[in-house]
């Protein structure tokens, strides 16, 4: 008996063992000091950070490259021709399009928020939820703008599906307006009675960097987005399936059910913070010595404002010190302001920059500080301009003109300017044998600006018309209203109208054409390949090509 005890005791002391070690390295492999789940409100936090674009791509220094903004492209001003650069060290002006933006990942955050919403006592219907449409339509259309057909049924199943098939731009373009329609409801309901939302955490936004968890303001973004990507879908508003007309004229004539932004103050736009290096404005004082003159202001917003006699090319640009200095022309006049061709040879512009021949961007506005201005992600001038177009274009009634000032006043009131009084106007000039930086106030000359509202306005080339002319004056304040804001906003708008006129040359590359894509993400075209080749085979004659056309420029 003893023999048999003991052959069948020491198979369980070994599984007892084995189930020891096991236990005890599973035990090890737990942080016991970390949590083991993520809050909805935290990873709401992640998602809204990651889908903020900024002006110079906040990767100009190494403090910035220590921030949270993996999406946001280095080029978007310069593809907006803004403000481009002199010197290729630095960086060139070449439309050489590459994958763009990359949400999926970002895309998984926003499923595993609405999940974790669910898990701790949201409803059906919570904050979460509603935001989490709002997300998905904002990402999914962003990446299709820029790519065409991309995968959105079939993606971020994970495992259960690494080859997704492609939808098509156009079911991409109804499921994210369905989405915001639907998003719109949801927080209708939430706002009239929370208690809809659940219970506990799941029922109540947090995380919220933008509007300190305001329900109300976000149903402000979602219809303002909406209308924004109805007219992104100009060129196909005669599309039955998709009605643009129906759908904008719906939206403007309900201002209670759609309710949109009332002002600047309810601006979609992120704040920098000067007590947090990591959220300095992308262009500060500590970097002044070393990028201050590596780029200069682009001819095409320049001599847009030259021509309009627009007082916002004060406050964000500076005179050519050759027109001051050299040619003893005012630093006030117009034509002292002046950019330079984006398409010229990035040699040819080195140089020119280096004789002081091109104005470059305000310092005092943007280097001075550690916070500069906010950046505006969706904004109320653009509202104004989007919705005076659509008028224009017939798709509702209403009177575009009162929009289309409503916008012009807004953006001038961004940086300060009056409709009647003056604007000190603030230029880079420091006195022979100056020590001092860009933060001194001794290094500026300050001028008093007449501004008179009455006497813009009156210029034949800034009235509007209801013609064909009226929409190009719109859409000429709506690029000058998106300078530095809302990424690739600028880019899209010439790409779908051709306004203002884009230039090109040697320095844009791309054989002096402006690309009208990027490319799809290496990942498409290693892993999921052959829904890869049927993406470009059905839209761009089967080569990923930056100059195809997408279904939505039709």
């Amino acid at each position: 008996m003893k023999k048999i005890s003991g052959f069948y005791l020491l198979p369980v002391l070994v599984l007892l063992a084995v189930s020891s070690c096991k236990k005890s390295f599973k035990d090890d492999t737990i942080n016991n000091n970390l949590p083991n789940s993520v809050s909805s409100s935290l990873l709401l936090t992640g998602v809204l950070t990651n889908m903020v674009d900024l002006p110079d791509g906040a990767t100009t220094s190494n403090t910035q490259n220590a921030m949270v903004y993996p999406n946001a492209s280095n080029k978007d001003e310069i593809w907006g021709q803004y403000y481009i650069y002199n010197y290729d060290y630095y960086g060139n002006n070449t439309y050489d399009f590459d994958s763009g933006a990359d949400y999926y990942t970002t895309l998984t955050n926003v499923i595993a928020m609405e999940t974790q919403a669910t898990a701790s006592g949201g409803a059906a219907i919570n904050p979460y939820e509603a935001m989490g449409k709002f997300l998905r339509a904002y990402f999914f259309s962003k990446m299709s703008l820029e790519r065409g057909d991309i995968p959105m049924t079939q993606a971020l199943q994970g495992l259960k599906n690494l080859t997704p098939a492609y939808d098509t731009q156009k079911a991409v373009m109804i499921q994210c307006l369905a989405w915001l329609e639907s998003a719109n409801s949801d927080l209708t309901q939430l706002i009239a009675n929370p208690s809809v939302g659940g219970t506990g955490l799941g029922a109540t936004l947090g995380g919220d960097i933008f509007y300190n968890n305001s329900l109300t303001q976000w149903q402000k973004v979602v219809n303002t987005f909406r209308i924004r990507l109805l007219v992104e879908l100009s060129k196909q508003s005669a599309d039955p399936d998709v009605n643009v007309p129906a759908q904008f004229a719906k939206i403007l004539a309900n201002p209670t059910t759609y309710p949109l932004l009332q002002n600047s103050n309810d601006n979609l736009q992120y704040t920098f913070i000067a007590s947090i290096n990591t959220n300095y404005y992308p262009q500060y004082p500590d970097i002044f010595g070393q990028s201050g003159s590596r780029q200069n202001m682009s001819q095409t917003y320049v001599a847009l404002a030259d021509n309009l006699n627009d007082p916002r090319v004060y406050a964000v640009a500076e005179p050519s010190r050759y027109e001051v200095d050299t040619l003893h022309n005012s630093p006030t006049a117009f034509s002292s302001f002046v950019g330079a061709d984006p398409g010229l040879d990035l040699g040819t512009m080195y140089n020119n920059a280096g004789l002081q021949r091109y104005s470059f961007i305000n310092r005092k506005r943007y280097y001075s500080t550690y916070t500069g201005e906010p950046s505006v992600q969706i904004g109320y001038p653009e509202l104004m301009f989007n919705i005076a177009e659509g008028i224009n274009r017939g798709w509702a009634a209403g009177n575009a003109e009162t929009y289309y000032i409503a916008g012009i006043q807004a953006s001038m009131a961004s940086y300060g300017i009056p409709t009647s009084g003056t604007y000190a106007a603030y230029f880079y000039h420091p006195p022979a044998g100056s020590t001092t930086g860009v933060t001194d106030a001794g290094n500026y000359q300050e001028f008093n600006i007449p501004i008179n509202w009455s006497t813009y306005y009156a210029q034949p080339a800034v009235q509007y018309t209801p013609d064909a002319n009226g929409l190009t004056a719109i859409l000429k304040q709506k690029y000058l209203a998106l300078f530095r804001h809302s990424g690739l906003e600028a880019y899209f708008n010439y790409r779908r109208t051709g306004v203002p006129n884009f230039t090109t040359g040697p320095g844009t590359d791309n054989g002096q054409r402006i690309a009208m894509r990027f490319q799809y993400p290496l990942s498409d075209r290693s892993g999921n390949t052959v829904n890869y080749q049927k993406a470009l085979a059905s839209q761009y004659g089967g080569n990923d090509d930056i100059n195809g056309i997408m279904w939505i420029l039709k």
